[in-house]
């Protein structure tokens, strides 16, 4: 019997960053935000979808949680493939139930882009708080 060996080439990259416990830190992220992701050369659909659901999660975090915050990206290389993935960490309070979003209502769609736009997204509960995370495929 003959065995093989399989070497996989990872390549990871990673942007953490500290978010402020007021409105004006979803902007002042995503344009940080938006240079990070053209340093990693991903498409433009792809950076603008990612941009996105960056703002909701961080919105959600500073809006609808207790401090503190941060958002993790991370961007790993397996084989010739890559992922992006988005993490908000915050204190808490960890929502029991959906607000599902009337037709004319201003907010509450949030997740439901996050949902729409990500290939996989979920939310893990832990000791210190709530992280929400969200993955897209790219080339």
């Amino acid at each position: 019997m003959t065995a093989q060996l399989e070497v996989v080439f990872r390549e990871v990259a990673e942007h953490v960053c500290p978010l402020p416990h007021i409105p004006e830190a979803v902007s002042v992220v995503r344009r940080r935000m938006r240079t990070v992701l053209a340093d990693w050369d991903l498409t433009p659909d792809l950076a603008e979808d990612a941009l996105l659901v960056i703002s909701e999660l961080i919105t959600n975090a500073v809006v609808h949680a207790l401090p503190p915050a941060a958002l993790r990206l991370s961007r790993l290389g397996v084989g010739g493939r890559s992922a992006l993935r988005v993490e908000v960490t915050d204190a808490g309070p960890v929502s029991t139930g959906r607000l599902s979003a009337q037709p004319m209502d201003e907010h509450g769609r949030g997740l439901g882009i996050v949902t729409t736009l990500a290939a996989e997204c979920g939310t893990r509960v832990h000791e210190t708080g709530v992280t929400r995370w969200a993955e897209f495929l790219a080339a």
